[in-house]
């Protein structure tokens, strides 16, 4: 086991099997970018892909699911550099959708921490926090008296107060993904490393180290409304998540994420080809292996850089990759030596990264080439506004910033500058502009999630059935190789995204938005059967045919089902996707369609902007 107690591979398997041996079924991780995305630009925790099955509508493959997610998580990106914080991580959970709930999961949750046969965790070095209730909301009494029960059956009396601890709405609420949507109290686990205690008080949640959290169950039975107020979810769901790497390194005793099995050989990696003395730039290296990893395995998803969403956050991500590999005096284009290391860790679990490798490098190469342009314009930048401020000291925050938002400047960047002309800058300010970018942020990519769209209103069901139209008339007139590569729905219009690699014609749009308003026109039955992948592509259906899917999927058929030429030749098959999203009756419901905007999204993706009147 290479010195390990637990490794990644033993940690998965342990919870597949633990899990599969009370009726769960495995699903497939999806892509890191949310399928049919919504407003959410990665996927940040497991139960993202699950929200319109936690909401009611039945999943394929039944009610008890488990599975391993790729999950992103952008406001971590300037926290990585500590033991603890990773922008890229693998997420293990478990779903009852409305079947099992509190007294089987939390005494399940026990077993599997604590018995020899799983994880073998000394159940004296377990604490657990639980929600402590708020003016709407009653106290989650029931979980304390069973984890009192569960720990009463180690000898331990679990004093509520004290191992047991209540904790407030944030502390231990699982809130919607956006505004609205499944909620719901959580218990969360945490495991003591022994490491000395900070300042009292230091307890469960404290951020000193010493408390790791290990796991999460939530009991999602809840509905958070529009106008902030609560509704009883049509059924109680439990949704879980177990943080592998936190996990591991906790279970392992060691000091940082960085050490367990699938980072610690990238820190190795990224120490051998830096030419400094690895103790003075422990940071960088620790950002090189995070961002590469999450690089690699972003990009795997079609993702490239770009100044707009996914792209660009990866564009900042390979940026800031770069400028800590030049402080590592990392030789020019040293993708390529780390990506076999990343390939390697997750070939199992990510075939896609090895069909896409070399795509992936030269990608990558290019984009370095362009930053380098880019830094050479920011120094130059920053040459004038150090004459500009003659006899001024201090660099202000909103220029500090501006070198931060416009050439890729780091803050550390701008200071090491500033020293050389005995300048010094307003850190101050800088961090109040970029809390004022953040907050900004925020709200421009704010998560509103119902059955995988940007709202649950009937006109955005609508539009989501219009994309189907779309995608199936783009390949009529282009060709087979588009596909679709995202999707940003709202009540007021569509934009969707295909690989295509050209500007398209005036007529072709015409073809397309004519092809669409005569299918609206027919007024086509939506109509879906659930069937297995293979049935799915001998039918004919569209779909990217790689580890995204479940065993069986939804499959909707816009058109005569039971279509044959020779009986009904108006009513053909227009469209046949896989889907897992809410869809209209028919499609004489839609209205007009009508395209406002075709242009590009990044390298071979077109973007199309339309809607219905």
């Amino acid at each position: 086991m290479n010195g390990y107690r637990i490794t990644s591979h033993q940690l998965r398997q342990a919870f597949f099997t633990f899990f599969a041996d009370r009726g769960h079924a495995r699903i497939p991780a999806t892509s890191i970018v949310p399928e049919h995305d919504p407003t959410a630009l990665f996927i940040t925790a497991g139960m993202q892909p699950l929200v319109p099955y936690l909401l009611g509508e039945t999943h394929p493959a039944g009610q008890r699911l488990m599975n391993v997610q790729k999950c992103f998580r952008t406001d971590d990106i300037d926290r990585v550099g500590n033991a603890t914080h990773l922008t890229f991580f693998e997420m293990l959970g478990n779903w009852s959708l409305g079947n099992y709930f509190k007294e089987e999961m939390i005494p399940w949750s026990w077993e599997f921490l604590t018995h020899k046969q799983w994880l073998g965790i000394n159940p004296e070095r377990l604490y657990v926090t639980v929600f402590q209730g708020d003016s709407e909301i009653a106290k989650d009494e029931l979980s304390i008296r069973l984890w009192q029960e569960q720990f009463a059956q180690a000898g331990i009396h679990a004093q509520e107060g004290e191992r047991i601890l209540p904790l407030s709405h944030e502390d231990n609420w699982w809130g919607p993904v956006g505004q609205t949507g499944p909620c719901g109290p959580d218990t969360e686990m945490f495991f003591d490393t022994y490491q000395p205690p900070c300042s009292p008080p230091c307890q469960p949640g404290c951020n000193c180290g010493k408390y790791v959290e290990i796991w999460n169950n939530v009991f999602m039975e809840f509905n958070k409304l529009a106008d902030g107020s609560y509704e009883r979810l049509t059924q109680k769901n439990v949704d879980t998540g177990m943080g592998m790497a936190r996990t591991l390194a906790a279970l392992n005793g060691l000091d940082s994420v960085f050490e367990i099995d699938t980072l610690k050989p990238l820190v190795e990696k990224v120490t051998s080809l830096s030419g400094i003395d690895i103790q003075q730039r422990m940071e960088s290296i620790r950002i090189v292996a995070d961002h590469v990893n999450a690089i690699f395995l972003i990009m795997s998803d079609d993702v490239l850089p770009s100044n707009i969403e996914q792209g660009y956050v990866l564009r900042r991500l390979i940026r800031r990759v770069i400028r800590h590999g030049r402080r590592l005096k990392m030789e020019r284009n040293f993708w390529a030596g780390l990506f076999p290391i990343v390939q390697e860790t997750y070939s199992d679990m990510y075939p896609v990264l090895s069909e896409k490798g070399a795509q992936i490098l030269d990608d990558l190469e290019q984009e370095e080439i362009q930053f380098e342009k880019t830094l050479e314009k920011g120094l130059q930048k920053f040459e004038l506004l150090a004459i500009q401020l003659q006899n001024r000291s201090v660099i202000n925050g909103a220029h500090a910033f501006d070198l931060f938002a416009t050439y890729g400047f780091p803050l550390e960047m701008t200071q090491e500058l500033a020293q050389e002309r005995n300048l010094k800058v307003d850190v101050e300010g800088f961090q109040r502009e970029f809390q004022r970018h953040q907050e900004r942020s925020r709200q421009g990519a704010q998560q509103k999630f119902s059955g995988g769209l940007a709202d649950g209103s009937a006109m955005a069901t609508r539009y989501h059935t219009a994309t189907h139209l779309l995608h199936a008339a783009l390949r009529r007139v282009l060709g087979p190789h588009v596909e679709q590569r995202g999707s940003n729905i709202t009540s007021e219009r569509l934009r969707f995204d295909f690989s295509h690699p050209d500007k398209m014609r005036s007529e072709d749009l015409e073809s397309v938005e004519d092809l669409v308003n005569v299918a609206i026109s027919l007024d086509y039955p939506v109509h879906y059967e659930e069937m297995s992948i293979d049935e799915a592509r001998q039918e004919g259906a569209i779909g990217l045919f790689e580890e995204k899917y479940d065993a069986n999927v939804k499959v909707f058929t816009i058109g005569n089902p039971t279509y044959r030429p020779e009986t009904d030749p108006t009513k053909p098959i227009f469209s046949k996707e896989i889907c897992g999203g809410p869809h209209i009756e028919r499609t004489g419901l839609l209205g007009k369609f009508k395209i406002v905007k075709e242009q590009s999204a990044s390298r071979g993706i077109r973007r199309i902007r339309a809607v219905l009147e």
